[in-house]
Protein backbone atom coordinates (compact mmCIF):
# COMPACT_ATOMS: atom_id res chain seq x y z
CA UNK A 1 0.00 0.00 0.00
CA UNK A 2 2.74 2.05 0.90
CA UNK A 3 4.08 1.95 -3.04
CA UNK A 4 0.88 3.29 -4.45
CA UNK A 5 0.94 6.12 -2.21
CA UNK A 6 4.50 6.86 -3.50
CA UNK A 7 3.10 6.57 -6.83
CA UNK A 8 0.50 8.61 -6.31
CA UNK A 9 2.58 11.63 -4.33
CA UNK A 10 5.47 11.56 -6.92
CA UNK A 11 3.06 11.70 -9.91
CA UNK A 12 1.67 15.21 -8.44
CA UNK A 13 4.80 16.27 -7.44
CA UNK A 14 6.12 15.67 -11.22
CA UNK A 15 2.37 17.48 -12.30
CA UNK A 16 3.16 20.19 -10.02
CA UNK A 17 6.65 21.06 -12.47
CA UNK A 18 4.30 20.49 -15.79
CA UNK A 19 2.22 23.46 -14.27
CA UNK A 20 5.01 25.46 -13.31
CA UNK A 21 6.79 24.72 -17.04
CA UNK A 22 3.52 25.98 -18.53
CA UNK A 23 3.43 28.58 -16.37
CA UNK A 24 7.11 30.38 -17.59
CA UNK A 25 5.83 29.19 -21.48
CA UNK A 26 3.18 31.61 -21.00
CA UNK A 27 5.87 34.48 -20.83
CA UNK A 28 6.59 32.95 -24.07
CA UNK A 29 4.31 32.56 -26.91
CA UNK A 30 7.18 31.71 -29.68
CA UNK A 31 8.09 28.97 -27.65
CA UNK A 32 4.74 28.22 -26.59
CA UNK A 33 3.72 27.08 -30.01
CA UNK A 34 6.39 24.43 -30.48
CA UNK A 35 5.50 20.76 -30.20
CA UNK A 36 6.68 20.60 -26.42
CA UNK A 37 4.82 23.72 -25.53
CA UNK A 38 1.53 22.27 -27.41
CA UNK A 39 2.44 18.73 -25.31
CA UNK A 40 2.83 20.75 -21.52
CA UNK A 41 -0.61 23.11 -22.59
CA UNK A 42 -2.34 19.60 -23.47
CA UNK A 43 -0.75 18.18 -19.86
CA UNK A 44 -2.32 21.21 -18.18
CA UNK A 45 -5.13 22.66 -19.55
CA UNK A 46 -7.80 19.85 -18.77
CA UNK A 47 -6.49 20.66 -14.86
CA UNK A 48 -6.46 24.23 -15.11
CA UNK A 49 -9.32 24.80 -17.38
CA UNK A 50 -11.80 24.13 -13.84
CA UNK A 51 -9.43 26.91 -11.84
CA UNK A 52 -10.55 29.47 -14.71
CA UNK A 53 -13.95 29.61 -14.56
CA UNK A 54 -13.54 29.93 -10.35
CA UNK A 55 -10.86 32.68 -10.59
CA UNK A 56 -11.25 35.00 -12.45
CA UNK A 57 -8.21 37.25 -14.53
CA UNK A 58 -7.26 40.43 -13.01
CA UNK A 59 -6.46 42.51 -16.30
CA UNK A 60 -3.95 40.51 -18.27
CA UNK A 61 -2.91 38.32 -14.56
CA UNK A 62 -4.24 34.66 -14.62
CA UNK A 63 -4.19 33.47 -11.11
CA UNK A 64 -5.48 30.48 -11.46
CA UNK A 65 -2.22 28.25 -12.15
CA UNK A 66 -1.24 29.64 -8.39
CA UNK A 67 -4.74 28.59 -6.84
CA UNK A 68 -3.95 25.11 -9.11
CA UNK A 69 -0.85 24.60 -7.46
CA UNK A 70 -2.11 24.93 -3.95
CA UNK A 71 -4.60 22.68 -4.70
CA UNK A 72 -1.69 20.04 -5.96
CA UNK A 73 0.56 20.63 -2.77
CA UNK A 74 -2.78 20.19 -0.19
CA UNK A 75 -3.43 16.51 -2.29
CA UNK A 76 0.48 15.80 -1.72
CA UNK A 77 -0.12 16.80 1.86
CA UNK A 78 -3.29 14.60 2.01
CA UNK A 79 -1.40 11.62 0.60
CA UNK A 80 1.53 11.80 2.66
CA UNK A 81 -0.86 11.95 5.83
CA UNK A 82 -2.98 9.31 5.06
CA UNK A 83 0.27 6.85 4.31
CA UNK A 84 1.07 7.15 7.51
CA UNK A 85 -2.48 5.71 8.90
CA UNK A 86 -1.35 2.29 6.59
Amino acid sequence: MDILFLILYKLIQYYRYVIVIHIILSWFPQIRQSGFGRLIGRLSEPYLEPFRRIVPSIGMFDFSPIIALFALEFAGYGIASISHYF
